[in-house]
């Protein structure tokens, strides 16, 4: 019996988050959005492709929010992205986008927690490290349970850019991104290889440092050339997620966790180097980072908390 997996959401990420997963075949999909007979309709168009692309998951959609019900994981993808006002021409303040998606995900929360109380819960929502925190706070789920999808998505572009630089496979570039989703992100170049051979020893480091900063500003670059976030490669992180857990791959894809103690953090949503599987996040791995790289991923906690303190939980 495959696995079911829903997504709350049926907007660009959520619904090609499904057809990647649709195409392998390890799971049905349910598509839930409140906008109608979106999520449905998407869904009939995916599923009307499956004699010709040769899958069998089911696929289906809906505007009630009842058909998450007993899924094993649930990706999040519902919320507002931060657009500009049409009559001010004034994007919302940091604060203002942050308390809009705060009382979005809290309906969420309280749905998946009624609907699909033993779910895995991915969320994709931004700003994603404090939206985390919003699904932990108001499902009460533990935290292996609730995982942002983040250096799955960062660690793909940084990887895209190094192949383009040195005209290599992907699949033979080996690092990963840590920190928080954006701007703040913190790659490793000094535990980056290409093929075993340390990416330092064939990128000089003032392009490394331009590659670094294009990938920490990667979703802006889409969004100049499309007008709107992008979503093929944040929804194929998703998929690598969902993938390893129903499957119980163990991959290690560094994703936001709960910290209790890892790498001197406490109470607070960081993507860290984690082993997904049936458990959810079974391990966060424990790299040993140098002064620069610990300092820059302090860096990065601290500006991801300062987004968290306007949910206005206290701990």
């Amino acid at each position: 019996m495959r696995k079911k997996v829903s997504f709350y959401g049926a907007g660009n990420v959520g619904a090609t988050t499904a057809h990647w997963l649709a195409e392998k075949g390890i799971c049905d999909c349910y598509l839930f959005d409140i906008k109608g007979d979106s999520a449905a309709g998407k869904a009939l168009d995916m599923y009307e492709a499956s004699p010709a692309i040769g899958f069998d998951s089911l696929i289906t959609g809906s505007n009630d929010p009842s058909i998450i019900a007993d899924s094993d994981v649930v990706v999040v993808t519902a919320g507002v992205p931060r657009r500009k006002n049409p009559e001010t021409g004034q994007f919302p303040s940091r604060d203002e986008l942050v308390k809009t998606n705060q009382n979005i995900i809290t309906q969420v929360a309280k749905n998946i927690k009624e609907h699909a109380p033993n779910s895995i819960v991915i969320l994709v929502t931004n700003p994603l490290d404090a939206m985390c925190h919003v699904m932990l706070e108001e499902t009460g789920f533990p935290r292996e349970r609730v995982i942002g999808q983040a250096g799955a998505l960062d660690t793909a572009r940084y990887k895209t850019f190094l192949s383009m630089e040195l005209g290599v496979s992907v699949k033979d570039i080996h690092g990963m991104v840590l920190g928080g989703h954006g701007d703040t992100m913190v790659p490793l170049p000094r535990h980056t290889s290409i093929g075993g051979i340390p990416v330092t020893e064939m990128i000089s480091k003032e392009r490394l440092d331009e590659i670094i900063a294009r990938t920490a500003k990667g979703g802006g670059e889409i969004v100049r050339l499309l007008g709107y976030s992008g979503y093929y490669a944040p929804a194929a992180g998703t998929a690598i997620m969902v993938e390893s857990i129903l499957q119980d791959q163990k991959r290690v894809i560094p994703s936001a966790v709960y910290t209790q103690g890892e790498y001197g953090y406490n109470d607070l949503f960081l993507g860290l180097p984690c082993v997904l599987g049936s458990g959810g996040v079974e391990r966060i791995l424990d790299m040993e980072l140098n002064d620069e790289e610990k300092a820059k991923l302090d860096y990065s906690a601290d500006a991801v908390r300062a987004v968290v303190d306007v949910l206005g939980y206290t701990k």
